[in-house]
């Protein structure tokens, strides 16, 4: 991409989206078209159709999407379903019909069958049922990169996917209504190490296994897929790497020093028992991470931190 090229990056206040923009910036790009909600409500259709026809961006990246935790989405699969499709239908549609020349999506390593083989590669994709507890959002993220697909097929357009794995860091959301583990973890340890509580309860047994990519490393992902990848094929993008979660719990409550039990919920739902991505094709090509997980998760602590006080 040329470094004044006119580039759209959607959902730019969210966590991915605001990495990006930092890696961008960092990369020399100068010409970054960005939209806050109030100014461009992506759920208009109409909206997005102007936007598009009077911006006319050479270069899209969709961060943009409804997202949050296992709570969360138990609680509103239909939102997560019907706001993730009208969103990203919105934004690739018009980004082919006003000739974007590349468009990245970004999926979700949720995509992937509940009993998927370990580590999911890319052709395991619709091999078995979706793990009910995110089945909206998965659906949505699997239709956005389908369309994908299909416009890149049929109307010759590089518009191409990745699927991250569970992201965290600078940006995250530490509300433990509608957070993900790591900053619900983050939090709740926080809290009760100043409060002197005695435990602190975790979501399921435990035992299933997560991987987790830092933000930055996603972001830099992202910038070398839209300056060096060019295929139909979606890639995963993640550490190859996973913990459990209570190992996960561990590492969090030794980085914050709370020094009280963790007591694992069993009548809340675990997801799926595992989501470890196969990297070896995006690490053939010439990316891989850079910030080992105990790094990350001290940076997220610094950053809560900054922010509760």
């Amino acid at each position: 991409m040329e470094k004044t090229a006119k580039i759209y990056i959607s959902g730019h206040t969210g966590m991915v989206g605001s990495a990006v923009v930092r890696a961008l910036k960092q990369s020399g790009f100068t010409n970054l078209v960005l939209k806050k909600r109030a100014e461009l409500d992506l759920l208009n259709q109409s909206a997005v159709e102007l936007f598009f026809k009077k911006e006319k961006p050479q270069y899209v990246i969709h961060c943009a999407a409804h997202v949050g935790g296992i709570r969360a989405s138990i609680n509103n699969p239909a939102g997560f379903l019907y706001e993730n499709l009208q969103i990203q239908n919105n934004v690739i549609w018009q980004a082919h019909l006003h000739d974007t020349e590349k468009l990245l999506f970004l999926g979700s390593s949720c995509i992937y069958p509940r009993e998927s083989l370990q580590p999911m590669k890319e052709e395991y994709l619709l091999t078995g049922p979706l793990e009910p507890t995110n089945e909206g959002y998965a659906l949505a993220k699997i239709a956005g990169m389908k369309l994908c697909e299909a416009i890149y097929t049929q109307y010759k357009k590089t518009f191409i996917s990745c699927m991250p794995t569970n992201i965290y860091g600078e940006g995250d959301n530490f509300n433990v209504e509608t957070s993900h583990v790591i900053p619900a973890l983050v939090r709740n340890m926080h809290e009760a190490k100043i409060n002197n509580q005695p435990e602190v309860t975790v979501w399921g047994s435990g035992k299933v296994q997560r991987e987790f990519l830092y933000v930055d490393d996603l972001a830099a992902a992202v910038v070398w897929l839209m300056e060096h990848y060019t295929d139909n094929k979606f890639l995963n993008v993640g550490t190859g790497h996973d913990v459990t979660i209570q190992e996960l719990a561990e590492k969090i409550k030794h980085i914050v020093r709370y020094h009280g039990n963790l007591v694992f919920d069993t009548s809340k739902p675990d997801g799926m028992p595992r989501k470890l991505l196969d990297v070896e094709k995006i690490h053939a090509l010439g990316w891989k991470h850079t910030v080992d997980l105990n790094e990350g998760l001290k940076k997220t602590y610094r950053i809560f931190l900054e922010q509760y006080t």
